[in-house]
């Protein structure tokens, strides 16, 4: 594609030739082949125009900055806001993917990866093919690549799209971040349909504050039905949430369709009647005049919340009403999410959770509660160089919650881990609880778990869900909360074994 043919799309300066032919796009100069364009992104860490220099030696024949680069060979588009341009630019440049899709974003604190997995398993039972790009992985017909984020460059997305269009596959499922809000990392994407979960405190590291957060969130269905596109959009919005009430009263172009567990709102889909068990979830889903049951086999009132939104973005796709029953009966749990741990011949259970927000948190352990155990036994910590102000909020959750908390490390990145925990103690000392073990250790406080927990506990492990590494410092490490607890289940019951058999060689004798 030549590049003149972009100049009328955005507001920019080109200093060298305007009839260069651009083959491909990156912003890692490592990924730069002859005939690419280089866009030299800002960073946290380090700054793009670093890697002009080697951009260049391989190959750039463009390059894209904010800052005007003295003796540069090739030819510079000077921009004031390369975030935004890039979008607008890929857009093009990948020939416009998202016309020919329909595209489902979830955003929310809470529940968007177990709503994609919901949604996906009713188009694949309803035999529709679809994509979805999330926090576990982006996938699409058996390709299945790294997410290094939950919602990644604008670049990665359009090439993704591109990818599936030319595939044959008309369907995305995207979960949409704050960040990839506030980023215009989706800027200009033509949504279809668009849900919001939840709003609970997080992210308070990246927005000053909750009412900033809420107005990022409201970014995505303010700009529903903005594109080219002329079909029916859709909101998708849980109204018994404070702030889906307050996002229903805003301007936009879509239809409205609240979802509730309330049988006094006035909502389009209602769960009604809900039971939950040890094996899953079951509740009267209410649309209109029809009325079904559903059995999932997630556990918790969250889950209900996620189902129904999932069966909205279903039916607003055209799947029917009774296939989208159908699908959510068969849906599969998203890894990480309640997981529970094999601990066959043991008289207790383990269970992984990504919870790593308050509300999650309270959602998880409101679940298992549900389930009657006799103790609940935590592991969990907080990620370091993200908002401080949850910790202490989430500590005193845990230990009012939980039976007995093993307060440890997460990820603690460049933050030193005592510090992390003594955040998360000042919310334990409000609570005048005393049912916690600081192990800072986090191998060490699923193994002290493991041996504490007898018949009829549950330990839930909770932060890390699906993750199998472990970031420390600016290193990852492998750690896998799933692997450990096994790896302790296993020399529980080699010594649980041993000391039946000593008991019974000492009774023989």
């Amino acid at each position: 594609m030549i590049l003149k043919e972009f100049l009328s799309i955005f507001e920019m300066t080109v200093i060298g030739k305007e009839n260069v032919d651009i083959l491909g796009v990156s912003y890692d100069s490592r990924k730069i082949k002859t005939g690419f364009a280089f866009f030299a992104l800002p960073g946290h860490k380090t700054d793009g125009n670093k890697y002009i220099g080697e951009a260049i030696e391989n190959g750039a024949v463009v390059i894209i900055t904010t800052e005007k680069q003295i003796n540069c060979t090739v030819t510079q588009i000077v921009v004031t806001d390369i975030l935004k341009f890039m979008t607008v630019f890929c857009a093009k440049f990948f020939d416009y993917p998202d016309k020919h899709l329909n595209i489902i974003a979830i955003t929310g604190t809470n529940g968007k990866t177990t709503t994609t997995y919901m949604i996906e398993s009713i188009f694949k039972r309803s035999n529709i093919d679809c994509a979805v790009m999330g926090t576990i992985d982006y996938r699409y017909k058996g390709n299945i690549l790294e997410a290094p984020n939950t919602t990644p460059h604008s670049l990665d997305i359009y090439r993704f799209m591109r990818d599936i269009v030319n595939s044959g596959v008309k369907n995305m499922i995207m979960e949409v971040s704050s960040h990839a809000l506030s980023l215009f990392r989706v800027y200009g994407i033509d949504f279809d349909i668009a849900i919001f979960t939840n709003l609970t405190q997080d992210h308070l590291d990246f927005h000053k504050d909750m009412k900033e957060y809420f107005k990022v969130k409201s970014l995505l269905f303010e700009n529903l039905g903005k594109g080219s596109k002329i079909n029916q959009k859709y909101a998708i919005i849980n109204f018994d949430d404070k702030y889906g009430k307050k996002l229903s009263k805003l301007a936009m172009n879509a239809n409205i369709k609240l979802y509730s567990i309330d049988k006094n709102t006035n909502s389009d889909f209602k769960a009604l009647n809900i039971s939950i068990g040890k094996q899953g979830t079951s509740f009267d889903l209410v649309f209109n005049n029809l009325k079904e049951k559903v059995n999932i086999k997630h556990i918790g009132l969250h889950n209900v919340y996620n189902a129904l939104a999932s069966f909205g973005a279903a039916f607003c796709s055209g799947v029917s009403f009774e296939a989208a029953i159908d699908g959510l009966n068969n849906s599969v749990q998203a890894p990480g999410r309640l997981e529970q741990i094999d601990v066959k011949d043991l008289d207790f259970s383990v269970v992984v959770d990504y919870a790593h927000t308050d509300d999650a948190l309270r959602n998880v352990l409101s679940a298992i509660k549900k389930l009657k155990p006799k103790r609940i036994i935590t592991v969990f910590g907080c990620g370091g160089d993200r908002d401080r102000s949850k910790r202490p909020i989430m500590g005193k959750t845990v230990v009012e919650m939980s039976d007995f908390v093993f307060v440890t490390s997460d990820n603690p990145r460049t933050e030193n881990p005592n510090k992390i925990i003594l955040d998360i103690e000042v919310g334990i000392k409000k609570s005048h609880k005393d049912n916690y073990k600081v192990v800072v250790d986090r191998k060490e406080a699923i193994n002290e778990a493991v041996f504490m927990a007898s018949r009829g506990d549950i330990i839930l492990i909770a932060g890390k869900g699906h993750e199998i590494y472990q970031i420390i410092g600016t290193q990852k490490i492998h750690f896998n909360d799933i692997e450990i607890a096994k790896k302790y289940v296993v020399l529980k019951k080699q010594k649980e074994t041993v000391q039946v058999d000593n008991v019974q060689e000492e009774l023989s004798l």
